[in-house]
Protein backbone atom coordinates (compact mmCIF):
# COMPACT_ATOMS: atom_id res chain seq x y z
CA UNK A 1 0.00 0.00 0.00
CA UNK A 2 1.02 3.26 -0.86
CA UNK A 3 2.55 5.59 2.55
CA UNK A 4 2.45 9.10 3.66
CA UNK A 5 3.47 10.97 6.33
CA UNK A 6 -0.33 10.49 7.70
CA UNK A 7 -0.19 8.76 10.67
CA UNK A 8 -0.66 4.81 10.82
CA UNK A 9 -3.60 5.58 13.68
CA UNK A 10 -6.27 8.07 13.70
CA UNK A 11 -8.28 9.11 16.51
CA UNK A 12 -10.83 11.74 15.61
CA UNK A 13 -11.27 13.60 19.08
CA UNK A 14 -10.00 12.82 22.45
CA UNK A 15 -13.64 10.91 23.53
CA UNK A 16 -13.37 7.37 23.16
CA UNK A 17 -15.87 6.74 21.27
CA UNK A 18 -14.50 8.87 18.02
CA UNK A 19 -13.65 6.99 15.26
CA UNK A 20 -10.60 5.26 15.45
CA UNK A 21 -8.61 3.69 12.76
CA UNK A 22 -5.30 2.44 11.50
CA UNK A 23 -5.25 3.54 7.69
CA UNK A 24 -2.28 0.59 6.92
CA UNK A 25 -4.75 -2.05 8.29
CA UNK A 26 -7.74 -3.56 5.95
CA UNK A 27 -9.41 -4.92 9.28
CA UNK A 28 -9.07 -1.71 10.60
CA UNK A 29 -10.75 -0.08 8.10
CA UNK A 30 -13.30 -2.57 7.26
CA UNK A 31 -14.18 -2.43 11.28
CA UNK A 32 -14.46 1.66 11.39
CA UNK A 33 -16.25 1.63 7.81
CA UNK A 34 -19.14 -1.06 9.43
CA UNK A 35 -19.23 1.70 12.23
CA UNK A 36 -19.83 4.23 9.89
CA UNK A 37 -22.03 2.05 7.80
CA UNK A 38 -24.34 1.83 10.78
CA UNK A 39 -24.77 5.24 11.30
CA UNK A 40 -25.63 6.01 7.57
CA UNK A 41 -28.31 3.53 7.81
CA UNK A 42 -29.54 4.72 10.70
CA UNK A 43 -30.99 7.77 8.24
CA UNK A 44 -32.73 4.88 6.37
CA UNK A 45 -36.56 4.63 6.99
CA UNK A 46 -37.68 2.99 4.41
CA UNK A 47 -38.12 -0.46 6.48
CA UNK A 48 -39.77 0.93 8.84
CA UNK A 49 -43.97 0.30 8.64
CA UNK A 50 -45.32 3.04 6.17
CA UNK A 51 -42.64 4.05 4.31
CA UNK A 52 -41.55 4.22 1.36
CA UNK A 53 -38.55 1.29 0.21
CA UNK A 54 -35.16 3.26 -1.34
CA UNK A 55 -35.34 6.62 -0.37
CA UNK A 56 -34.38 8.67 2.54
CA UNK A 57 -36.61 11.10 4.63
CA UNK A 58 -37.83 13.58 2.18
CA UNK A 59 -38.39 15.46 -0.36
CA UNK A 60 -38.67 18.14 1.48
CA UNK A 61 -40.78 19.48 3.17
CA UNK A 62 -41.40 16.00 4.39
CA UNK A 63 -37.39 15.44 4.77
CA UNK A 64 -34.16 16.66 3.73
CA UNK A 65 -33.09 14.52 1.15
CA UNK A 66 -34.42 14.39 -2.48
CA UNK A 67 -35.55 10.80 -4.34
CA UNK A 68 -31.88 10.66 -6.19
CA UNK A 69 -29.88 10.28 -2.97
CA UNK A 70 -31.48 7.72 -2.39
CA UNK A 71 -30.41 6.03 -5.69
CA UNK A 72 -26.71 7.68 -4.34
CA UNK A 73 -26.99 5.76 -1.57
CA UNK A 74 -27.10 2.35 -2.67
CA UNK A 75 -24.43 2.52 -4.87
CA UNK A 76 -22.44 3.67 -2.02
CA UNK A 77 -23.51 0.59 0.00
CA UNK A 78 -22.73 -1.67 -3.17
CA UNK A 79 -19.32 -0.48 -2.99
CA UNK A 80 -19.17 -1.21 1.10
CA UNK A 81 -20.36 -4.89 0.22
CA UNK A 82 -17.46 -5.55 -2.17
CA UNK A 83 -15.07 -3.95 -0.22
CA UNK A 84 -15.38 -4.88 3.01
CA UNK A 85 -17.41 -8.62 2.21
CA UNK A 86 -20.29 -7.55 4.69
CA UNK A 87 -23.58 -8.34 3.45
CA UNK A 88 -25.40 -7.20 6.44
CA UNK A 89 -27.24 -4.26 4.10
CA UNK A 90 -27.75 -6.10 0.94
CA UNK A 91 -31.68 -7.44 1.41
CA UNK A 92 -32.45 -3.33 1.80
CA UNK A 93 -30.08 -2.75 -1.05
CA UNK A 94 -31.86 -5.05 -3.63
CA UNK A 95 -35.38 -4.44 -2.50
CA UNK A 96 -34.74 -0.19 -2.53
CA UNK A 97 -33.01 -0.79 -6.10
CA UNK A 98 -35.54 -3.07 -7.38
CA UNK A 99 -38.78 -1.44 -5.77
CA UNK A 100 -37.90 2.17 -7.09
CA UNK A 101 -37.02 1.44 -10.67
CA UNK A 102 -40.46 2.17 -11.93
CA UNK A 103 -42.23 -0.86 -13.57
CA UNK A 104 -43.21 -1.87 -15.63
CA UNK A 105 -40.61 0.72 -17.79
CA UNK A 106 -38.33 -0.28 -15.10
CA UNK A 107 -35.67 2.82 -16.38
CA UNK A 108 -35.77 4.38 -12.96
CA UNK A 109 -38.68 7.26 -13.90
CA UNK A 110 -41.18 6.51 -11.32
CA UNK A 111 -44.07 8.91 -11.10
CA UNK A 112 -44.20 9.33 -7.71
CA UNK A 113 -41.13 11.42 -8.07
CA UNK A 114 -42.13 13.42 -11.37
CA UNK A 115 -41.92 16.66 -10.07
CA UNK A 116 -37.85 16.41 -8.89
CA UNK A 117 -37.16 14.03 -11.68
CA UNK A 118 -34.24 14.78 -13.80
CA UNK A 119 -31.71 12.88 -16.14
CA UNK A 120 -28.86 13.16 -13.41
CA UNK A 121 -31.69 12.06 -10.73
CA UNK A 122 -32.25 8.96 -13.14
CA UNK A 123 -28.96 8.26 -14.03
CA UNK A 124 -27.64 7.91 -10.22
CA UNK A 125 -30.30 5.16 -10.07
CA UNK A 126 -28.61 3.69 -13.29
CA UNK A 127 -25.63 4.02 -12.14
CA UNK A 128 -25.62 2.02 -9.01
CA UNK A 129 -27.17 -0.76 -10.93
CA UNK A 130 -23.82 -0.72 -13.74
CA UNK A 131 -22.05 -0.99 -10.30
CA UNK A 132 -24.48 -3.88 -9.00
CA UNK A 133 -23.48 -5.69 -12.63
CA UNK A 134 -19.59 -4.53 -12.78
CA UNK A 135 -18.88 -5.92 -8.98
CA UNK A 136 -21.38 -9.18 -9.36
CA UNK A 137 -23.46 -7.85 -6.77
CA UNK A 138 -25.83 -10.60 -5.81
CA UNK A 139 -28.50 -11.00 -8.54
CA UNK A 140 -32.18 -10.21 -8.01
CA UNK A 141 -34.59 -13.20 -8.55
CA UNK A 142 -35.02 -14.48 -12.22
CA UNK A 143 -38.43 -12.63 -12.30
CA UNK A 144 -37.65 -9.31 -11.45
CA UNK A 145 -35.54 -6.83 -13.78
CA UNK A 146 -31.82 -7.94 -13.95
CA UNK A 147 -29.16 -5.02 -12.82
CA UNK A 148 -27.54 -4.82 -16.79
CA UNK A 149 -31.02 -4.22 -17.77
CA UNK A 150 -31.65 -1.52 -15.51
CA UNK A 151 -28.23 0.35 -16.48
CA UNK A 152 -29.26 -0.26 -19.91
CA UNK A 153 -32.83 1.08 -19.95
CA UNK A 154 -31.77 4.32 -18.15
CA UNK A 155 -29.14 4.53 -20.79
CA UNK A 156 -31.87 4.11 -23.60
CA UNK A 157 -34.35 6.37 -22.52
CA UNK A 158 -31.31 9.03 -22.20
CA UNK A 159 -30.17 8.26 -25.63
CA UNK A 160 -33.47 9.13 -27.31
CA UNK A 161 -34.14 11.82 -29.50
CA UNK A 162 -36.71 13.32 -27.37
CA UNK A 163 -34.18 14.13 -24.85
CA UNK A 164 -31.27 15.77 -27.15
CA UNK A 165 -32.86 18.39 -29.08
CA UNK A 166 -31.04 21.29 -30.90
CA UNK A 167 -30.41 23.59 -28.32
CA UNK A 168 -26.96 24.31 -27.83
CA UNK A 169 -26.18 21.98 -30.45
CA UNK A 170 -27.52 18.76 -28.25
CA UNK A 171 -26.75 17.62 -24.96
CA UNK A 172 -29.06 16.25 -22.27
CA UNK A 173 -31.05 18.84 -20.26
CA UNK A 174 -31.08 18.81 -16.77
CA UNK A 175 -34.66 18.29 -15.84
CA UNK A 176 -36.97 15.23 -17.76
CA UNK A 177 -40.12 16.75 -17.34
CA UNK A 178 -40.67 20.33 -19.02
CA UNK A 179 -42.88 21.67 -16.31
CA UNK A 180 -39.98 21.21 -13.73
CA UNK A 181 -37.87 24.09 -12.83
CA UNK A 182 -33.98 23.51 -14.51
CA UNK A 183 -35.73 22.10 -17.96
CA UNK A 184 -34.15 25.27 -19.62
CA UNK A 185 -30.46 24.36 -18.27
CA UNK A 186 -28.35 21.98 -19.64
CA UNK A 187 -24.97 20.56 -17.41
CA UNK A 188 -22.22 18.83 -16.50
CA UNK A 189 -23.74 16.46 -14.32
CA UNK A 190 -26.70 15.23 -16.20
CA UNK A 191 -24.49 14.72 -19.52
CA UNK A 192 -21.53 13.21 -17.20
CA UNK A 193 -23.52 10.44 -16.20
CA UNK A 194 -24.66 9.50 -19.59
CA UNK A 195 -21.22 10.14 -21.05
CA UNK A 196 -20.12 7.48 -17.89
CA UNK A 197 -23.10 4.96 -18.43
CA UNK A 198 -22.25 4.78 -21.96
CA UNK A 199 -18.34 4.32 -21.29
CA UNK A 200 -19.30 1.37 -18.72
CA UNK A 201 -21.85 -0.26 -20.71
CA UNK A 202 -19.49 -0.28 -23.56
CA UNK A 203 -17.02 -2.05 -22.09
CA UNK A 204 -19.02 -4.51 -20.31
CA UNK A 205 -21.38 -5.74 -23.23
CA UNK A 206 -18.72 -4.89 -26.05
CA UNK A 207 -21.45 -2.82 -27.79
CA UNK A 208 -19.92 0.01 -29.90
CA UNK A 209 -23.18 2.00 -30.12
CA UNK A 210 -22.39 2.48 -26.24
CA UNK A 211 -18.95 4.24 -26.80
CA UNK A 212 -19.73 5.93 -29.68
CA UNK A 213 -22.63 8.03 -27.55
CA UNK A 214 -19.77 8.07 -24.76
CA UNK A 215 -17.26 10.05 -27.27
CA UNK A 216 -19.94 12.14 -28.72
CA UNK A 217 -21.09 13.40 -25.58
CA UNK A 218 -17.75 14.13 -24.12
CA UNK A 219 -17.00 16.25 -27.30
CA UNK A 220 -20.15 18.39 -27.03
CA UNK A 221 -19.40 18.93 -23.16
CA UNK A 222 -16.18 20.45 -24.41
CA UNK A 223 -17.54 22.26 -27.50
CA UNK A 224 -20.23 23.87 -25.18
CA UNK A 225 -17.03 25.09 -22.89
CA UNK A 226 -18.96 23.00 -19.83
CA UNK A 227 -15.18 21.63 -19.91
CA UNK A 228 -12.23 23.79 -20.62
CA UNK A 229 -8.64 23.20 -22.03
CA UNK A 230 -7.38 22.57 -18.34
CA UNK A 231 -9.97 19.99 -17.42
CA UNK A 232 -12.15 22.75 -15.59
CA UNK A 233 -15.52 20.87 -15.52
CA UNK A 234 -17.89 23.37 -14.79
CA UNK A 235 -21.95 23.35 -14.13
CA UNK A 236 -24.13 24.45 -17.09
CA UNK A 237 -25.35 26.91 -18.80
CA UNK A 238 -29.12 28.14 -19.62
CA UNK A 239 -30.94 27.21 -23.12
CA UNK A 240 -32.24 30.94 -23.86
CA UNK A 241 -28.84 31.65 -23.64
CA UNK A 242 -27.11 28.90 -26.13
CA UNK A 243 -25.67 27.42 -23.25
CA UNK A 244 -22.63 30.64 -23.27
CA UNK A 245 -23.52 31.88 -20.08
CA UNK A 246 -21.46 29.27 -18.43
CA UNK A 247 -21.92 28.85 -14.32
CA UNK A 248 -18.44 28.07 -13.76
CA UNK A 249 -18.82 26.85 -10.33
CA UNK A 250 -17.24 23.61 -9.73
CA UNK A 251 -17.81 20.42 -7.60
CA UNK A 252 -16.32 17.20 -7.11
CA UNK A 253 -18.65 14.96 -8.62
CA UNK A 254 -18.81 16.70 -12.08
CA UNK A 255 -15.25 15.99 -12.52
CA UNK A 256 -15.28 12.82 -11.14
CA UNK A 257 -17.75 11.35 -12.81
CA UNK A 258 -16.18 12.46 -16.31
CA UNK A 259 -12.94 10.78 -14.50
CA UNK A 260 -14.39 7.98 -14.07
CA UNK A 261 -15.86 7.31 -17.34
CA UNK A 262 -12.32 8.46 -18.90
CA UNK A 263 -10.82 5.91 -16.97
CA UNK A 264 -13.50 3.50 -18.21
CA UNK A 265 -12.41 4.28 -21.51
CA UNK A 266 -9.22 4.28 -20.99
CA UNK A 267 -9.36 0.90 -20.24
CA UNK A 268 -11.19 -0.30 -23.40
CA UNK A 269 -9.40 1.08 -25.63
CA UNK A 270 -6.26 0.78 -27.23
CA UNK A 271 -3.54 2.31 -29.70
CA UNK A 272 -4.02 5.71 -31.01
CA UNK A 273 -7.53 5.88 -28.95
CA UNK A 274 -6.34 4.59 -26.07
CA UNK A 275 -3.42 7.19 -25.80
CA UNK A 276 -5.99 9.75 -26.30
CA UNK A 277 -7.67 8.63 -23.50
CA UNK A 278 -4.81 8.82 -21.34
CA UNK A 279 -3.96 12.05 -22.09
CA UNK A 280 -7.29 13.48 -21.11
CA UNK A 281 -7.05 11.44 -17.76
CA UNK A 282 -4.03 12.51 -17.03
CA UNK A 283 -5.21 16.05 -17.09
CA UNK A 284 -8.00 15.79 -15.66
CA UNK A 285 -6.61 13.50 -12.55
CA UNK A 286 -4.08 16.35 -12.31
CA UNK A 287 -6.69 19.29 -12.16
CA UNK A 288 -9.62 17.72 -9.90
CA UNK A 289 -6.64 16.71 -7.49
CA UNK A 290 -5.36 20.52 -7.49
CA UNK A 291 -8.71 22.17 -7.21
CA UNK A 292 -10.48 19.71 -4.38
CA UNK A 293 -7.06 18.43 -2.27
CA UNK A 294 -5.01 21.00 -2.47
CA UNK A 295 -4.19 21.33 0.90
CA UNK A 296 -5.09 17.64 1.41
CA UNK A 297 -8.21 17.45 2.90
CA UNK A 298 -11.07 17.14 0.90
CA UNK A 299 -12.28 20.14 0.01
CA UNK A 300 -16.14 21.65 -2.26
CA UNK A 301 -14.27 24.33 -3.26
CA UNK A 302 -18.02 25.93 -4.42
CA UNK A 303 -19.60 26.40 -1.60
CA UNK A 304 -17.53 24.78 0.80
CA UNK A 305 -16.01 28.62 2.12
CA UNK A 306 -12.98 29.31 4.66
CA UNK A 307 -15.86 31.32 6.65
CA UNK A 308 -18.70 29.91 5.89
CA UNK A 309 -21.11 26.89 4.62
CA UNK A 310 -23.19 27.89 1.59
CA UNK A 311 -23.65 23.79 0.59
CA UNK A 312 -27.36 22.49 0.42
CA UNK A 313 -27.74 19.16 1.66
CA UNK A 314 -27.18 17.64 -2.03
CA UNK A 315 -23.50 19.03 -1.67
CA UNK A 316 -22.77 17.84 1.68
CA UNK A 317 -22.57 14.21 -0.44
CA UNK A 318 -20.62 15.34 -3.24
CA UNK A 319 -17.08 14.13 -1.60
CA UNK A 320 -18.55 10.40 -1.32
CA UNK A 321 -19.40 10.19 -4.80
CA UNK A 322 -15.63 11.50 -5.75
CA UNK A 323 -13.30 9.16 -3.53
CA UNK A 324 -15.43 6.07 -5.19
CA UNK A 325 -15.13 7.31 -8.56
CA UNK A 326 -11.41 8.09 -7.80
CA UNK A 327 -10.41 4.65 -6.41
CA UNK A 328 -12.32 3.00 -9.30
CA UNK A 329 -10.36 5.10 -11.92
CA UNK A 330 -7.15 3.96 -10.06
CA UNK A 331 -8.04 0.28 -11.07
CA UNK A 332 -8.84 0.87 -14.28
CA UNK A 333 -6.11 3.22 -15.56
CA UNK A 334 -3.16 1.98 -13.03
CA UNK A 335 -1.10 4.82 -14.26
CA UNK A 336 -3.14 7.27 -12.15
CA UNK A 337 -2.92 5.08 -9.14
CA UNK A 338 -0.05 6.50 -7.23
CA UNK A 339 -1.17 10.20 -7.66
CA UNK A 340 -5.08 9.05 -6.70
CA UNK A 341 -4.15 6.83 -3.62
CA UNK A 342 -2.07 9.39 -2.35
CA UNK A 343 -4.70 12.05 -1.97
CA UNK A 344 -7.86 9.96 -1.03
CA UNK A 345 -5.14 8.54 1.68
CA UNK A 346 -4.82 11.99 2.82
CA UNK A 347 -8.21 13.02 2.49
CA UNK A 348 -9.83 9.86 4.31
CA UNK A 349 -7.28 10.41 7.04
CA UNK A 350 -8.58 13.85 7.57
CA UNK A 351 -12.00 12.87 7.03
CA UNK A 352 -12.08 10.45 10.17
CA UNK A 353 -11.13 13.36 12.60
CA UNK A 354 -14.65 14.54 11.78
CA UNK A 355 -16.41 11.55 12.77
CA UNK A 356 -16.16 12.76 16.75
CA UNK A 357 -19.63 14.53 17.18
CA UNK A 358 -23.10 13.00 18.13
CA UNK A 359 -24.47 11.20 20.82
CA UNK A 360 -22.39 8.19 19.87
CA UNK A 361 -19.34 10.11 19.83
CA UNK A 362 -18.34 9.52 16.19
CA UNK A 363 -21.04 11.02 13.93
CA UNK A 364 -18.99 12.16 10.95
CA UNK A 365 -18.98 16.44 10.23
CA UNK A 366 -18.79 18.09 6.60
CA UNK A 367 -15.58 19.91 6.83
CA UNK A 368 -12.86 17.78 6.79
CA UNK A 369 -9.81 20.42 7.17
CA UNK A 370 -10.53 21.29 10.53
CA UNK A 371 -9.19 18.13 12.19
CA UNK A 372 -11.99 17.94 14.46
CA UNK A 373 -16.40 17.62 14.24
CA UNK A 374 -17.55 20.73 13.15
CA UNK A 375 -21.58 19.85 14.24
CA UNK A 376 -22.82 19.10 10.56
CA UNK A 377 -24.40 16.16 10.51
CA UNK A 378 -26.23 14.01 7.89
CA UNK A 379 -26.87 11.25 5.75
CA UNK A 380 -24.59 12.54 2.93
CA UNK A 381 -21.93 13.13 5.64
CA UNK A 382 -21.84 9.35 6.66
CA UNK A 383 -22.24 8.58 2.59
CA UNK A 384 -18.80 10.79 2.18
CA UNK A 385 -16.91 9.29 5.34
CA UNK A 386 -17.67 5.65 4.72
CA UNK A 387 -16.72 6.15 0.82
CA UNK A 388 -13.61 7.44 2.17
CA UNK A 389 -12.55 4.82 4.30
CA UNK A 390 -13.74 2.03 1.62
CA UNK A 391 -11.63 4.01 -1.17
CA UNK A 392 -8.58 2.81 0.34
CA UNK A 393 -9.76 -0.76 0.50
CA UNK A 394 -9.27 -0.92 -3.15
CA UNK A 395 -5.53 -2.48 -3.13
CA UNK A 396 -6.33 -5.71 -1.03
CA UNK A 397 -5.13 -8.47 -3.47
CA UNK A 398 -8.89 -10.12 -3.26
CA UNK A 399 -10.48 -7.33 -4.78
CA UNK A 400 -10.89 -7.52 -8.21
CA UNK A 401 -11.74 -4.26 -10.48
CA UNK A 402 -14.88 -4.21 -12.74
CA UNK A 403 -15.62 -7.24 -14.12
CA UNK A 404 -17.59 -7.38 -17.55
CA UNK A 405 -20.08 -10.13 -19.29
CA UNK A 406 -16.89 -11.79 -20.62
CA UNK A 407 -14.68 -11.75 -17.55
CA UNK A 408 -17.12 -13.11 -15.16
CA UNK A 409 -19.94 -10.81 -15.29
CA UNK A 410 -23.47 -12.98 -14.80
CA UNK A 411 -26.13 -9.96 -14.83
CA UNK A 412 -28.31 -10.25 -18.09
CA UNK A 413 -29.25 -6.91 -20.08
CA UNK A 414 -31.43 -6.48 -22.20
CA UNK A 415 -30.62 -4.03 -25.28
CA UNK A 416 -34.20 -2.87 -25.85
CA UNK A 417 -34.60 -1.91 -22.14
CA UNK A 418 -36.39 1.18 -21.13
CA UNK A 419 -39.50 1.51 -23.68
CA UNK A 420 -40.98 4.76 -23.85
CA UNK A 421 -38.42 7.31 -23.61
CA UNK A 422 -40.51 9.94 -21.98
CA UNK A 423 -43.39 7.99 -20.37
CA UNK A 424 -44.49 11.66 -19.07
CA UNK A 425 -48.04 12.93 -20.69
CA UNK A 426 -47.52 15.88 -22.91
CA UNK A 427 -50.40 18.59 -24.10
CA UNK A 428 -52.47 17.67 -27.17
CA UNK A 429 -52.42 21.23 -29.92
CA UNK A 430 -54.47 23.71 -28.64
CA UNK A 431 -57.39 24.42 -30.04
CA UNK A 432 -60.09 27.79 -30.72
CA UNK A 433 -62.17 26.04 -28.17
CA UNK A 434 -59.31 25.62 -25.47
CA UNK A 435 -58.62 29.56 -25.68
CA UNK A 436 -61.89 30.22 -25.15
CA UNK A 437 -62.26 27.94 -22.38
CA UNK A 438 -59.33 29.21 -20.87
CA UNK A 439 -59.85 32.79 -20.99
CA UNK A 440 -63.46 31.90 -19.43
CA UNK A 441 -61.54 30.20 -16.46
CA UNK A 442 -58.68 33.08 -16.36
CA UNK A 443 -61.71 35.17 -15.41
CA UNK A 444 -62.76 32.95 -12.92
CA UNK A 445 -59.77 32.45 -11.22
CA UNK A 446 -59.04 36.29 -11.25
CA UNK A 447 -62.37 37.06 -9.40
CA UNK A 448 -61.63 34.06 -6.55
CA UNK A 449 -58.12 36.05 -6.39
CA UNK A 450 -59.24 39.21 -5.86
CA UNK A 451 -62.11 38.19 -3.22
CA UNK A 452 -59.59 36.28 -1.55
CA UNK A 453 -57.11 39.36 -1.91
CA UNK A 454 -59.99 41.42 -0.19
CA UNK A 455 -60.82 38.94 2.51
CA UNK A 456 -56.75 38.48 3.86
CA UNK A 457 -56.22 42.39 3.46
CA UNK A 458 -59.59 42.76 5.89
CA UNK A 459 -58.07 40.46 8.31
CA UNK A 460 -60.29 37.48 8.30
CA UNK A 461 -57.72 34.56 7.91
CA UNK A 462 -54.31 34.35 9.84
CA UNK A 463 -53.12 31.64 6.93
CA UNK A 464 -50.69 32.42 4.77
CA UNK A 465 -49.69 31.06 1.65
CA UNK A 466 -48.08 27.42 1.83
CA UNK A 467 -44.13 28.44 0.72
CA UNK A 468 -42.71 27.97 -2.81
CA UNK A 469 -41.39 24.23 -3.19
CA UNK A 470 -37.91 24.61 -5.00
CA UNK A 471 -35.27 21.77 -5.50
CA UNK A 472 -32.56 22.08 -3.19
CA UNK A 473 -29.90 22.29 -6.20
CA UNK A 474 -26.82 24.13 -6.61
CA UNK A 475 -28.79 25.63 -9.47
CA UNK A 476 -31.39 27.17 -7.77
CA UNK A 477 -30.35 30.44 -6.64
CA UNK A 478 -32.10 33.26 -8.58
CA UNK A 479 -30.21 35.93 -10.54
CA UNK A 480 -30.87 38.50 -13.25
CA UNK A 481 -34.45 36.54 -13.42
CA UNK A 482 -32.79 32.75 -13.87
CA UNK A 483 -32.21 30.36 -11.46
CA UNK A 484 -28.50 29.38 -10.85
Amino acid sequence: MLRTATPLLVLAGSAWAALQVDLDSPSSIKTAAKLVAQDLMAYYKGNDPGQTPGILPGPPPAGDYYWWEGGALWGTMVDYWHYTGDATFNDLTTEALLFQAGAPQNAYMPRNWTASLGNDDQGFWGMSAMLAAEMQYPNPPKDQPQWLELAQAVFNTQASPERHDNECGGGLRWQIPLANIGYDYKNSIANGIFFNLGARLARYTGNRTYSDWADRTWDWVVGVGFMDEDMNVYDGAHVEDNCTDVFKAQFSYNAAVFMQGAAFRYNNTNGTEQARWKDRLTRLVNRTIEIFFENGPMVEVSCELPDRITCKTDMLSFKGYAHRWMANTAQLAPFTHDVIMAALRNSTAAAVKSCSGGANGRACGFRWDTGTYDGLTGAGQEMSALAALTSLLVDQKSISGPVTNSTGGTSVGNPEAGGDPNPFPSAPPVTMGDRVGAGILTALMLSGLVATMLWMSMGWSEVEPPPVKRRGRMVLVETGGKFW
